[in-house]
């Protein structure tokens, strides 16, 4: 309870910022829009120019401006020059702003600026929305955000765990483990596509704003090695193209959950049961089935630790195919010696013993394979 309570605490701050960057983002876009209908005056300027700010990050840059217009015969001053205040370095929109701004002043050029008709003090010199900050902003929203949130709905929805010496578990140990209270088992191809989607948006949100930042490079300071940052966009498409096949895999064959008969299986005796695909049933399909013992634990230490698995036993044998309710239904029989270890409920250690059943067979355009 206390370790549950510390994970909502910790995720609180990720949470917040995330929503902090969100709240930025709408009222950015919100502006832009409301902009639209401003209404563009000559202006005067009185200041221009961009400042410089340095830390330990390095160096930032915000332009600035004061200026003043006429409004049905009121004067009015104003000092916002783009929709986002604040200093950045994303591209070099605020050193090309502040040049531009800065000569107007030197060469005493008016400047067009944008006024709100409904309150003609506030104004604008740029209206226009910059899509590349928005998408990096964007970044920290669903990375802050994402794991804030993700971790807070993690703790108030995750099972209470339970005791696996407890005495009710004593002759049935897998009931330790929640997917285990029937007979059917699923596959991990839903959660499989689930991750693909997950990272190849998360992917895609930190690279979206490369392009807009990369072309400025390239094609006004002629930084051809720039060019290599387009990689991570076109990554970003192979990741997407992942995540779109195994949702197509998915949809194909639809869940296949496994039921054991007996249940469950016995170590010296038979892992068996039926599996049942939404493909429809084809008498030539072949279909692989791979029954493995699985050591899995971690190696290494410190920075250097990793999971490995290594296999202790394992074997392979065709399945029977016949129709089925879902379109085809598989059935097979393992005969399993007595002298392995069986799975371990709770994985709460570095190294436990899981067994893992794999189904494969292959078709034209989307093959099988489901563990």
């Amino acid at each position: 309870m206390k370790g549950r309570i510390f994970l909502f605490l910790f995720a609180i701050p990720f949470a917040g910022f995330g929503t902090w960057m969100l709240l930025m983002i709408v009222g950015e876009v919100r502006d832009t829009l409301s902009m639209r209908n401003w209404q563009p005056v000559e202006a005067r300027l009185l200041t221009a120019g961009y400042e410089t700010r340095s830390d330990e990050d390095g160096e930032t840059w915000r332009a600035y401006a004061s200026y003043e217009y006429n409004w049905h015969t009121q004067r009015y001053t104003g000092d916002r020059v783009a929709v986002a205040d604040g200093a950045d370095n994303i591209g070099s929109y605020q050193k090309n702003l502040g040049d531009r701004l800065s000569r107007a002043l030197a060469d005493g050029q008016a400047i067009t600026v944008y006024v709100d008709p409904a309150s003609p003090s506030n104004s604008v010199v740029d209206r226009n929305a910059r899509w590349g900050l928005l998408g990096f902003k964007s970044i920290f929203v669903f990375v802050f955000g994402g794991v804030g949130y993700g971790l807070m709905f993690f703790t108030i929805r995750a099972p209470k765990p339970k005791d696996p010496e407890a005495p009710e578990f004593s002759d049935a140990p897998w009931l330790v483990n929640d997917d285990w209270q029937g007979d059917a088992i699923r596959s991990g191809s839903k959660a499989a596509m689930w991750a693909a989607w997950a990272f190849a948006a998360l992917w895609n949100l930190i690279s979206i704003p490369l392009p807009f930042l990369l072309w400025e490079e390239i094609a006004e300071k002629q930084n051809i090695p720039a060019l290599i940052g387009f990689v991570f966009p076109v990554i970003g498409i192979g990741l997407l193209y992942t995540a779109i096949s195994r949702t197509r895999e998915w949809r194909r064959f639809g869940p296949t959950p496994l039921e054991l008969d007996p249940f469950p299986g016995a170590i010296g005796g038979h892992v068996g049961g039926s599996i049942d695909l939404n493909a429809p049933f084809t008498s030539g399909a072949r279909y692989q089935l791979t029954l493995t013992n699985v050591h899995s634990y971690i190696s290494g230490s410190g920075k250097n630790r990793s999971r490995q698995e290594n296999a202790r036993w394992q074997d392979r044998r065709l399945a029977h195919a016949e129709p089925g309710p879902r379109g085809t239904r598989l059935a097979f029989r393992f005969d399993v010696p007595d002298d392995l270890p069986p799975s371990d409920a709770a994985k709460g250690s570095d190294s436990y013993t899981i067994w893992r059943l794999n189904v494969a067979a292959e078709f034209d355009g989307r093959d099988l394979d489901r563990d």
